[in-house]
């Protein structure tokens, strides 16, 4: 098997969607034993540094899901492909809708969730 490049990994995670990343996070901590959580919080200030040199792509943060929590919900399943739980949850607690996507497409889904009634930040 000819060994991928660790940017050819990330393009292939960029492509994917949040629940998809989240299934590959939970095969990755239960194949090798380890807690993803430690190493995202290590990884966090990298992040921020290369957003702040002029990336392209950025995050849409689900600040307050207003009160018209429903259609947040929705607009959010549709965006991520989430289950009602996992959209449920994020619109109850607020945190990252979409993570390192063209700035074009965070636009387009601030303003969806933003005709939905909720208060949406890019970062």
């Amino acid at each position: 098997m000819a060994k991928l490049k660790t940017s050819e990994i990330i393009d292939a995670i960029k492509e994917m969607k949040i629940l998809e990343v989240k299934e590959l996070v939970d095969a990755i901590s239960e194949e090798f034993g380890v807690d993803p959580s430690a190493v995202a919080v290590a990884a966090a200030p990298v992040a921020g540094a290369t957003e702040d040199e002029g990336s392209s792509t950025k995050t849409v943060v689900l600040k307050d899901a207003g009160a018209a929590k429903i259609q947040v919900i929705k607009a959010i399943r549709d965006i991520t492909g989430l289950g009602l739980v996992e959209a449920k949850g994020l619109a109850d607690n607020g945190g990252n809708v979409k993570e390192n996507i063209p700035a074009e497409e965070a636009n387009e889904i601030k303003a969806k969730l933003e005709e939905a009634g909720a208060t949406v930040e890019l970062a």
